[in-house]
C-alpha cells in the first residue's frame, strides 16, 4: 500500500500518476478493482483531493514480466542497484508499444541488469520516465519499486532536472524564455499532440540559445513538466521546429537524418538511497555533430 498526501486540490488520477509514474488508465483500473482510498473509503480515479488529503493505492504485486530479455547493445553510464542511467541512442523505443513487442530499451535492461523496478508493469519495468524513440540522450531507470517512487516523486515536484540541447529551423527571436501551453491530442491528427486552446495538460519548457548560424539555431531546453513530445510541440509552437523532426518539422530537410536532432544531454537527480545530488551528462552523437560542424564552417 501507498500512501501520499495532495498538497492542492487535484483529481486523484493526475496526482497518483504524477507521484508514482504509472499512467492514468493504470491508476483507474486499479481505483475500480477498489484499490483506491481516500480517508480510509473506496473513491474513484477521478475522485478530487483535497490540500491535505491522504490518498492510499494499493498496487497488487506484479505478474510476471512479460517483456524478453534481449542481448541489444546499450550504453549505461552508471548502475549501483538502485537507479542505472542510460544512454539511449537514436531509433530505440523506450519500452513495447503498438505493434512493437521487441528491440526496445526494456528488452535491453532486462538482459543487462539483474532487477527493475515492478510498479509500472509487465511491459515497462524500471521505466519512469521517457524520451521519444528518436530523440538520443540521458534517462533514468530504477531497479527497485523504493527507487522507483523517489525518482517519480523528484520528477512530480521538478527535482529532478531534465535539459536538452536541440538544433532548431531558423533563429529564435529572444535568446531566453519560457513556454507554458496546454498540450494534448491533435483534433486533426490523434497520434500527434498539439497546443490547444483549451482541454490539455499543463506544459512548461524552458529555453535559451546557445548558438546562432544562419538559418538555424542550437538551443537549450529544461522539461518543468513531462508531456508527450512537449519540446518538439513547443519547438513547433516557436514557430522553430526541430531540425529532422518528421512529425512537426518541415517536409523538406536539408540534412538527412534518421530522426529529429534532440538530446538529452544533461540529468540531474537525488540518489534515492544515499541523498547524494548526481549530474550525468552525455555527450552530442554524431550525426548531430557532423550537423553543427557543416554549420560552423559555412557561418566561418
Amino acid at each position: 500500500m501507498h500512501e501520499f498526501e495532495a498538497d492542492a486540490a487535484v483529481r486523484a488520477d493526475v496526482f497518483l500518476s504524477e507521484r508514482t509514474g504509472l499512467t492514468r488508465s493504470a491508476v483507474k483500473k486499479l481505483a475500480d478493482e477498489g484499490r483506491l482510498f481516500c480517508g480510509g473509503v473506496p473513491v474513484k480515479a477521478g475522485h478530487m483531493l483535497k490540500a491535505g488529503s491522504r490518498v492510499c493505492l494499493d498496487v497488487p504485486p506484479p505478474r510476471p514480466v512479460r517483456a524478453e530479455p534481449e542481448d541489444i547493445p546499450v550504453e549505461v553510464i552508471y548502475e549501483d542497484g538502485d537507479i542505472a542511467v542510460i544512454n539511449k541512442p537514436r531509433g530505440m523505443a523506450v519500452h513495447a508499444g503498438a505493434g512493437r513487442v521487441s528491440g526496445t530499451l526494456v528488452n535491453a535492461l532486462l538482459y543487462r541488469l539483474h532487477s527493475l523496478s515492478s510498479i509500472n508493469g509487465e511491459i515497462r519495468p524500471g521505466i519512469v520516465h521517457r524520451i521519444d524513440k528518436d530523440t538520443t540522450g540521458l534517462l533514468v531507470v530504477a531497479e527497485n519499486d523504493a527507487a522507483h517512487l523517489s525518482l517519480a516523486k523528484q520528477i512530480a515536484e521538478k527535482t529532478c532536472r531534465r535539459e536538452y540541447l536541440a538544433l532548431l529551423e531558423g533563429n529564435l527571436k529572444e535568446d531566453a524564455g519560457t513556454v507554458e501551453t496546454l498540450i494534448g491530442r491533435d483534433p486533426k491528427d490523434r497520434l500527434k499532440m498539439a497546443v490547444l486552446p483549451a482541454g490539455g495538460r499543463r506544459a512548461v519548457t524552458e529555453y535559451s540559445v546557445r548558438e546562432r548560424f544562419p538559418g538555424y539555431t542550437l538551443a537549450q531546453f529544461t522539461l518543468q513538466t513531462g508531456r508527450t513530445h512537449q519540446i518538439r510541440v513547443h519547438a513547433k509552437y516557436l514557430g522553430h521546429p526541430v531540425v529532422g523532426d518528421p512529425v512537426y518539422g518541415y517536409k523538406k530537410q536539408r540534412f538527412a537524418l534518421g530522426g529529429q536532432l534532440l538530446h538529452a544531454y544533461r540529468l540531474t537527480l537525488t540518489h534515492p538511497r544515499t541523498g547524494e545530488r548526481m549530474v550525468f551528462e552525455a555527450p552530442l552523437p554524431a550525426d548531430f555533430c557532423s550537423v553543427l560542424e557543416i554549420l560552423r564552417r559555412e557561418r566561418g
